[in-house]
């Protein structure tokens, strides 16, 4: 693994996101304002972790294309330079004691959340791109491959449900149609207003839904999955490639389900951590699919001969 052939503006943002991690940590230390309920600097510390890992991960599968497109290569510096314009509101938003995210109070302020939205849908269009790439190419082991393509799809599901989150709320509608001004436009939760009760470091609401749930599960997926493929390959190395590939694509399968059940889940107003019987009637489910799929998997392999490879669907 030669890190001199990573992308470069994307190592170059890894190493950006450090820098203002440490400089939100400082705001962390040393200033005391609270924004709906969490400190005012959680937010560019939180982000800052999340878009590290984010662009070291992508920096590292973009080196593993053995076609590198030039379109392939700007789409992952284009993705870089949304992040800083995302991150540079959120810092500067952060620092002038305000919201970034939904903040419709003044013109301004709603200038930037525009801003923030055109460049996320301009990283998600980028991010695409590179799944095409990546689902035309056979660059890796088949288990990591499979992987590494059903990380990157989740991905971009899980950032879609950021859209959600776009949309006015009912109450917010209501100052509108009727001739106000909303001080703000979307929002994390469903059912309850934004700064409610929420889990400690990531204030994922405890009493009404949050998208920002299936949006963490989503984008995450790009490093759970190749990693459990990394896992079966250390692990397990005497299993058949066949074996571990079926593991990856029910482990996948698995992943996308919970993206969903948790987006429906949060869509009707429910909390990660107060599920109704439904939810867990239908996580029970999902679980016990899995685990049974992967039982199966493991229990047909080839107790002696190893199965050639390239009879796995690459």
């Amino acid at each position: 693994m030669d890190i001199r052939t990573w992308h470069k503006p994307l190592l170059l943002l890894t190493g950006l996101m450090l820098a203002s991690l440490l400089f939100g940590i400082g705001g962390l230390a040393f200033d005391d304002r609270v924004l709906l309920g969490e400190p005012i600097w959680l937010k560019p510390v939180k982000f800052s972790v999340s878009i590290a890992i984010y662009a070291f991960t992508l920096a590292w599968l973009m080196s593993l294309l053995r076609k590198r497109s030039r379109l392939v290569w700007w789409m992952g510096t284009v993705i870089s330079a949304t992040m800083v314009v995302e991150m540079v509101v959120i810092i500067g938003q952060a620092t002038r004691g305000t919201r970034s995210h939904f903040n419709n109070l003044t013109d301004f302020d709603s200038q930037l959340y525009q801003i923030m939205g055109m460049s996320i849908v301009v990283a998600w269009l980028a991010n695409l791109v590179i799944g095409i790439a990546v689902l035309r190419q056979r660059f890796a082991a088949p288990a990591t491959l499979w992987a590494i393509r059903l990380g990157l799809l989740i991905a971009l599901g899980g950032m879609a449900v950021a859209f959600f989150m776009t949309a006015p709320t009912e109450s917010q509608l209501a100052i509108e149609t009727s001739g106000g001004h909303s001080p703000s436009i979307g929002a994390h939760t469903v059912g309850v207003p934004d700064g409610g009760p929420g889990m400690p470091i990531t204030h994922w609401s405890t009493v009404g839904g949050d998208l920002r749930v299936p949006h963490f599960i989503g984008i995450h997926a790009l490093q759970a999955l190749p990693l459990l493929a990394l896992l079966l390959r250390r692990r397990f190395s005497r299993w058949d490639e066949v074996v571990r590939t079926r593991l990856v694509l029910a482990a996948g399968a698995g992943y996308f389900g919970l993206l969903v059940l948790t987006t429906w889940q949060a869509l009707r107003g429910q909390s990660l951590i107060a599920p109704d019987g439904l939810t867990m009637s239908v996580f029970a489910l999902l679980v016990l699919a899995v685990a049974g799929s992967a039982v199966a998997i493991v229990r047909s392999r080839p107790r002696a001969a190893v199965e050639s490879p390239e009879k796995v669907l690459v």
